[in-house]
């Protein structure tokens, strides 16, 4: 008899869900200037200092990239005031997601128990795909009535498995935050041995009052890692730099998985040089906040619920099944995120574009709900 080709976990797996090419849709729907606004990525590109030293550095690219990432890691060290090992960097914050699922957690081996990941069951789907992949036992505390991370119930749920916990914030998909007071308790109730990982790839959008340094938790709480990363805020996800902050040691074990050249030339260079580039950055979260008011304005003012978010996207509840609304916008070449895999049916999540994309998807959306389009 011939035995599977995989392992039951593998099978039962599930891709995460692709977004279609614009291209593809504008073919197939016989369309032109479609608009993508289901990535959370920033409509407004690249910083021009960025885009510069990729251009630049284009002609190296016979070359392997700097395994170590050496010049970043001595620009970013000094930009957030740690130690250059305290950092770890990735093929966006995913890879170092999985780095982490797979360097400290799996199922029980020989004497040992096995040692999951626990998170909330309305967050980054990564979690969840990665340890599925990687045959981790994973556990998902339900949301808070108002779709926030429920810290206190996630604290009760931790047991003899919980190696690694995750707490998204602001959270994907809902864009919900908690405050330092909470992390600080729910650090306190579960002690120093599980890992925790704070994972902030929406940071540069919090206001600066909401904003809780976590990297100095570390100095007092050695297993807790930052993430963050270049793809949002920083408009550099199609070259794929994240990045993590942590203890030196747990660090040292990450890069004992880590493959060597994982974050490309181009990146390094690009990501380097974006954080020169402040005034840039400063706009682009200026234009996301006001686009984030603007929208979640005109959605309440049609009957949605739009949730408070501090990233740069909306959820928002259209009180009714939200899959003929997407169908329909993506009929017109509006494309945004339906939230059925995630257990909201009557949901979709909008992220920011230029004024002039959120104008069309407000004007298009009123259309589509009103039964005109």
């Amino acid at each position: 008899m011939t035995r599977p080709l995989v392992p039951e976990n593998i099978r039962s797996l599930t891709p995460y869900p692709p977004g279609k090419p614009l291209k593809e849709l504008e073919r197939e729907l016989g369309i032109a200037s479609a608009i993508k606004l289901a990535s959370n990525e920033n409509a407004y590109g690249p910083s021009p200092r960025a885009l510069e030293a990729m251009a630049a550095a284009l002609a190296e690219s016979h070359r392997y990239p700097e395994s170590t990432v050496f010049y970043l890691r001595q620009r970013l060290a000094r930009e957030l005031g740690v130690a250059p090992g305290q950092l770890i960097f990735g093929n966006g914050s995913n890879e170092i997601i999985e780095l982490l699922i797979r360097t400290f957690t799996g199922p029980a081996l020989r004497n040992e128990p096995a040692r999951g990941v626990l998170t909330a069951a309305t967050t980054f789907v990564v979690y969840q795909l990665v340890s599925q992949a990687h045959g981790s036992p994973f556990k998902a505390v339900p949301m808070r009535p108002d779709l926030s991370l429920d810290l206190d119930a996630i604290a009760a749920a931790v047991d003899e498995e919980t190696a690694l916990i995750f707490l998204c914030n602001p959270n994907n998909p809902t864009g919900s935050t908690f405050d330092k007071a909470s992390l600080e308790r729910f650090l306190a109730r579960v002690g120093p041995d599980p890992i925790v990982a704070i994972d902030e790839a929406y940071y540069e959008f919090l206001a600066p009052e909401a904003r809780l340094d976590a990297i100095a938790l570390i100095a007092h709480r050695p297993r807790t890692i930052v993430l963050r990363t270049f793809s949002k805020a920083y408009g550099l996800a199609g070259v794929r730099v994240g990045y993590g902050v942590s203890d030196p040691e747990l660090v040292s074990y990450l890069d004992r998985v880590r493959q060597p050249f994982n974050v490309s030339l181009i990146g390094q260079a690009g990501a380097e040089a974006a954080l020169d580039d402040a005034d840039f950055l400063e706009r682009v979260v200026a234009n996301t906040r006001t686009g984030l008011a603007s929208i979640a304005a005109r959605l309440e003012a049609l009957g949605c619920q739009p949730y408070p978010t501090e990233a740069n996207f909306v959820l928002f509840d259209c009180h009714k099944d939200a899959a003929p609304l997407y169908e329909g916008l993506l009929r017109h070449g509006v494309i945004v995120r339906p939230m059925r895999g995630y257990g909201l049916p009557t949901f979709l999540r909008v992220n920011v574009g230029t004024p002039e994309e959120n104008a069309r998807f407000l004007s298009t959306f009123e259309a589509v709900l009103k039964g005109d389009a």
